[in-house]
């Protein structure tokens, strides 16, 4: 097996239309249902603005800067947790509490999940994007997604400061979540940065194993 066969096999430039229909059918609808039983609607728009602003940037895009039905699954997945997570606001997710309780934690790791899952789901499709729809030389390819996503996170937590302490100080306790830890921001933001780091290795360990065989 080549080189660019290994390649496709992990970045298959292919384009179900039907697959992503229905990522977006489905996502429209749990994204629906967290909303009509949130128990705190306020939190619900705040935590959901960004989903807002990424979605419409997915879906204007979409025909000029189509991304692998693989990026897509990424992408799908990682929206889905988010969702999940604004719609109890992330310290008092019940999967989160649920995990609490099996493994004896000293908190609600709900929001661990998903800032890590920002780095691992999302590194790939910036990956995709600067490869094969922009054309970067491979070794950007590489380097991007990782500096993005810590940069990304950065301004994240810069966003969750203001929301708590200047715009909506009194949603911002619920919107930012540190339950107690000082270090939260900088744990969520290494966890997004280990996420990447593993999903370009594994990606990079996938493409070497393929090009073996």
């Amino acid at each position: 097996m080549n080189y660019t066969t290994a390649s496709t096999l992990l970045a298959k430039k292919e384009h179900n239309s039907f697959l992503i229909l229905s990522f977006l059918s489905i996502f429209l609808a749990i994204w629906g249902w967290t909303a009509f039983d949130t128990p705190d609607i306020n939190n619900w728009f705040l935590e959901n603005t960004l989903t807002f602003i990424f979605g419409l940037i997915l879906i204007l895009s979409y025909k000029n800067y189509r991304l692998s039905d693989l990026s897509y699954t990424f992408i799908f997945v990682y929206l889905l947790l988010h969702i999940y997570g604004a719609k109890y606001t992330y310290a008092e997710n019940p999967f989160g509490y649920w995990l609490q309780e099996t493994f004896h934690t000293s908190r609600n790791h709900y929001d661990r999940i998903v800032h890590f899952s920002f780095g691992f789901m999302l590194a790939y499709p910036m990956r995709d994007l600067f490869l094969n729809t922009f054309k970067f030389p491979a070794k950007y390819s590489w380097i991007l997604p990782a500096e993005i996503t810590l940069s990304f996170s950065g301004m994240y937590e810069l966003i969750e400061w203001a929301v708590a302490d200047v715009f909506f100080p009194h949603q911002g306790a619920a919107y930012l979540g540190s339950q107690g830890d000082i270090w939260d921001a900088q744990k969520d933001m290494g966890l997004a940065f280990s996420g990447s780091i593993l999903i370009l290795l594994i990606t990079f360990a996938g493409q070497k194993i393929l090009k073996k065989n």
